[in-house]
């Protein structure tokens, strides 16, 4: 794909095609990670966190000391082993 470096406003920017960005996976609004190697410029998706938290997050914030206490379920109901 040919594109042209156009002036907006103070800024250049460079249009890409649905397409594109389609296949890049890509969308209008997300973010993205604009780099330079070997004096080309990259342009990558940001990975994209589901949810508000990560597990890494919040373990991290749990106390060091921390011991689950064990829940008593009742008795089997099913076929269970134990």
């Amino acid at each position: 794909m040919v594109t042209k470096v156009q002036k907006w406003g103070n800024s250049q920017g460079l249009r890409f095609t649905k397409t594109l960005l389609d296949e890049a996976r890509i969308n209008v609004g997300d973010e993205v990670n604009v780099s330079i190697r070997k004096g080309r410029i990259i342009v990558e998706p940001v990975a994209k966190v589901r949810g508000r938290y990560d597990l890494k997050t919040l373990v991290a914030k749990m106390p060091k000391t921390y011991q689950p206490e064990e829940q008593d379920w009742g008795p089997p109901v099913g076929k269970e082993v134990w």
